[in-house]
C-alpha cells in the first residue's frame, strides 16, 4: 500500500496484477483487505487491480465531518487522475456501488465498463435492511466487544451456510481485527448512504453495466438489483442463488469471471 496525495487528502492505495486497469470501490465499514485474496488473485490474472481505503479508513486521511457519496466519487476520480489512468473498468460493491454510480454519471468518459454489486440507487422503490438486521448490527457495534460486532457483521453479510464455514469466519475476523474502522466513520458513511439517490438519473448511463446480486442479501435486498437493472439501459443482471451480500467471498472465482467476461465483451 502507498499513500496517494489528492489535493488536501491522501488515500492509501495498492496496484497489483497486469492488464487493463480495474478500480475496486469498497463498501461501508470495509477496507481493502475485505476484498479477500481469492477474489483479488482471480482478478489479477487479467487486470491491473487498484484498491484503496476511503477517507477515515486505515492509513488514508482522517475523516473530518460529514461526507457525501458524491464527494467519495470525486475521491475515486481524483485517484485515477493521480495515478495517471485516463479510463478504467470500475467495480463498486454496496456503498462502493453507490459511489460508482455517481462516478459514472459525473465522468462517463473515465469508465470503460461499470460493474455494480449488491447495491441500490436510493429513491422510490429502493429497499433497505429489515429492522431486525439493523438492530443486530447496532447492538453489535455498541456492545464494546469488537469480536462480537465483527461476528454480527459476518452473519448478516453472508448466507447462513457460508457463515458456518470456520475458515472463512477466521479470515474475516482477522481482517476486522487487523484494520478496524471506527464507529464514527461507519456512522458518517451510513448518513451518506441515506442521502444517496441516483434513481432518476440512471437512465442517462450509456455505459456497459453489469449488476450482480445475491438472493439472500440481508444488507441490501435483491429487489434493489432488479430495480437498478430496469433503470440503466441495456444493463445485464446476474442473480446468484442462495448467496449473501459479500458474493465475492462466497463465490470469488465466479464473481471474478463475471467481471472478466463483462470487461472483455465490451472492450
Amino acid at each position: 500500500m502507498a499513500l496517494v496525495k489528492l489535493g488536501d487528502i491522501e488515500l492509501d492505495c495498492e496496484r497489483s496484477g497486469a492488464g487493463p486497469p480495474l478500480l475496486l470501490i469498497m463498501g461501508m465499514s470495509g477496507t481493502t483487505l475485505h476484498w479477500g485474496e481469492p477474489f483479488l488473485d482471480a482478478l489479477r490474472q487479467d487486470f491491473e487491480v487498484i484498491v484503496y481505503d476511503h477517507r477515515g479508513v486505515g492509513a488514508s486521511s482522517r475523516l473530518k465531518g460529514p461526507i457525501t457519496i458524491r464527494e467519495l466519487a470525486e475521491d475515486a476520480a481524483d485517484l485515477l487522475a493521480a495515478l495517471g489512468i485516463d479510463s478504467a473498468h470500475v467495480l463498486g460493491i454496496s456503498m462502493g456501488g453507490m459511489i460508482a454510480q455517481e462516478l459514472a454519471l459525473a465522468y462517463p468518459e473515465r469508465l470503460r465498463t461499470l460493474s455494480l454489486g449488491c447495491t441500490h440507487c436510493g429513491g422510490q422503490g429502493s429497499l433497505h435492511p429489515a429492522p431486525d438486521v439493523l438492530q443486530r448490527l447496532a447492538e453489535g457495534m455498541m456492545s464494546g466487544d469488537r469480536e462480537q460486532a465483527i461476528r454480527v457483521a459476518w452473519e448478516v453479510n453472508v448466507s447462513p451456510g457460508f457463515a458456518a464455514n470456520p475458515d472463512a469466519w477466521a479470515r474475516f475476523l482477522e481482517i476486522g481485527l487487523r484494520r478496524p474502522v471506527s464507529v464514527q466513520v461507519i456512522m458518517a458513511q451510513l448518513r451518506a448512504i441515506t442521502q444517496h439517490d441516483t434513481r432518476e438519473r440512471l437512465a442517462q448511463l450509456a455505459l456497459a453495466t453489469l449488476i450482480v446480486h445475491g438472493t439472500v442479501d440481508e444488507m441490501i435486498p435483491v429487489q434493489n438489483g432488479h430495480l437498478i437493472a430496469g433503470l440503466i439501459p441495456s444493463a445485464r443482471l446476474e442473480i446468484l442463488e442462495g448467496i449473501g451480500h459479500l458474493f465475492f467471498w462466497e463465490q470469488p472465482e465466479r464473481s471474478a469471471e463475471l467481471v472478466r467476461t463483462h470487461a472483455a465483451v465490451h472492450a
